[in-house]
């Protein structure tokens, strides 16, 4: 086991897209981080180089998230890596677009498997880990208030997690832990750029008054904010990194 530093993160989903973001942003900000990641290996380890090249330190652990040994696995690295948990960010999820209609029900579960339960069992393997002064970060979405077609289930799973926040928030009562999501508006990833022609992506980076769409960069310096001394006031609350769409 190695010396405790300030702060030791575990991020899920940090082999791509805002959650490799944040990992990266989280360690330049001097935190070791669990690079979670669920079947992108060399995506992770690339995260974990990129990390410790830049003289920080990380180690990359496998872990379905919605499978409650393999998350208690995960936070197992980090107590045996580097001492202990003190900042969660879960940003694993998954997409499925489909009108209710033509809805296939193993889709359905297939999302809320990950998204829902896997919210919870990482939530609960925090609640039950993360030290004194430490955050718990989870990711929602903007679309819930934007009501559209075809995102119904996938803003379904994601209103679950925003419902989970102030309840966890509250539980944790005199723990020093905060709890928060951050709903990213539309952000220019391989989940949300995947499946989209180049007149959708057009149309969805106009919708917010700053006219583009988000970037991995501008989420991950909102969680690493809630993530850091900054945001320690902040708690139980959901946090729409969109842009301005209303």
């Amino acid at each position: 086991m190695t010396d405790s530093p300030t702060r030791v993160a575990v991020v899920t989903g940090a082999s791509r897209g805002i959650g490799r973001t944040t990992a990266l942003t989280l360690a330049a900000a001097g935190q070791a981080v669990v690079v979670g990641y669920a079947g992108s290996p060399d995506a992770a380890a690339d995260v974990v180089r990129r990390i410790t090249d830049d003289g920080g330190r990380a180690v990359a652990a496998r872990a379905d998230v919605a499978d409650e040994q393999q998350v208690a696995a995960l936070f197992e690295t980090a107590a045996g890596t580097f001492g202990g948990v003190d900042v969660v960010v879960h940003s694993a999820g998954r997409l499925a677009l489909s009108t209710l209609a033509d809805l296939d029900l193993d889709d359905l579960d297939a999302l809320h498997r990950t998204n829902v339960r896997g919210s919870f069992v990482v939530a609960r393997e925090a609640a039950r880990r993360v030290r004194p002064g430490g955050a718990v970060v989870l990711m929602s979405t903007s679309v819930i208030g934007l009501h559209l077609p075809t995102y119904g289930a996938y803003a379904a799973s994601k209103a679950a997690v925003e419902a989970l926040v102030p309840v966890l928030a509250q539980e944790l009562r005199g723990r020093d832990v905060t709890v928060n999501a951050v709903a990213p508006g539309p952000t220019a990833t391989e989940l949300f750029l995947d499946g989209k022609d180049e007149a959708t992506i057009a149309r969805m980076a106009a919708q917010p008054p700053l006219e583009r769409l988000g970037t991995p960069a501008d989420i991950a310096e909102v969680v690493s904010f809630l993530a850091g001394p900054g945001g320690r006031w902040v708690n139980g609350q959901v946090l729409r990194a969109n842009g301005g769409i209303v």
